[in-house]
């Protein structure tokens, strides 16, 4: 979804739901973040729910710490009520202290142990422990046993480790699109799954994304995107990184890509638009078709 782009209104994001619920792809996702224009997250998953009827929905990624866990547990188990049980929640600790700062959370928590102290308050309220002294639990109780399957979001080996103890599997990113360098990560989970006599993990990664014929007009969309989103980071930098961030190309190019990513054992990749242009998802859907 193209959250991060400004001036969305309702019947944009209802568009684009509804145009990747009808294609071929295996999943919608959103992100959060607190100090910027985006929509706010779980408001937005009661509208997905109701706008969409087959896909999963995966958060990538919500940060707990930002949120009371007992009221993120009961918005979550709603939200997978709503939409049939097709909830998946990406968490991830969040990497801008103004996010905390805005909702006057404590950055001391801003630690993968704060996450997981969150996430474990979740899980007791998703299977229907007591946790507050109340008459009955906190409801409603999620449609997918134990609660909605978690990703963790990550781009390194330490916090996939964390991880592995409570994580279903990844919701990674890659900036270079070094599948190599990915695969390594993916490695790493599978390790540390297995040492959590775990089943293998859901291994997801996502990068920026930029579809067209022109290869400027295409890069310069991303680079556009990474400006206004990346705006904690001083534009020089940003300007920097901005060649090498994402992929820009065409539709054989991107189809390329996601066979590489592939090969490799990825479960999913999460494209994550630069642009609110309903043509964007429209082409992607189109080529994804071709893929086996």
């Amino acid at each position: 979804m193209p959250v991060m782009e400004p001036d969305l209104d309702a019947a944009t994001l209802k568009a684009w739901a509804r145009v990747i619920d009808d294609g071929p792809f295996s999943s919608l996702c959103w992100g959060e973040r607190i100090a910027f224009d985006n929509p706010e997250c779980l408001t937005l998953l009661g509208a997905l729910a109701a706008w969409t009827d087959r896909v999963r929905l995966v958060t990538t990624v919500i940060v707990p710490q930002l949120h009371d866990p007992v009221m993120l547990a009961k918005s979550l188990a709603t939200g997978d009520v709503l939409s049939g049980g097709r909830l998946t929640v990406g968490l991830g600790v969040g990497g801008r202290d103004e996010d905390y700062r805005a909702v006057g959370a404590d950055t001391g928590t801003q630690t993968m142990r704060g996450l997981a102290d969150s996430v474990a308050v979740m899980k007791r309220i998703w299977s229907g422990e007591q946790v507050t002294e109340s008459v009955v639990p906190v409801g409603p109780p999620p449609l997918q046993s134990g609660g909605p399957e978690l990703l963790i979001g990550t781009m390194g080996p330490k916090t996939v480790r964390s991880a592995a103890s409570w994580a279903d599997g990844l919701a990674g990113t890659t900036l270079d699109l070094d599948v190599d360098k990915q695969n390594e990560l993916f490695d790493v989970a599978r390790q540390a799954w297995a040492e959590a006599g775990k089943s293998s993990p859901h291994l997801a990664t996502s990068f920026w994304f930029a579809i067209g014929d022109d290869p400027h007009e295409t890069r310069t969309q991303v680079h556009r995107h990474l400006r206004r989103y990346m705006n904690w980071i001083p534009g020089s930098v940003v300007d920097a990184i901005a060649p090498t961030t994402g992929w820009a190309g065409n539709d054989d190019e991107l189809l390329d890509v996601l066979r590489r990513f592939s090969d490799v054992g990825t479960d999913e990749v999460h494209l994550i638009p630069t642009s609110s242009d309903l043509d964007q998802v429209r082409r992607v859907a189109e080529l994804a078709s071709h893929l086996t």
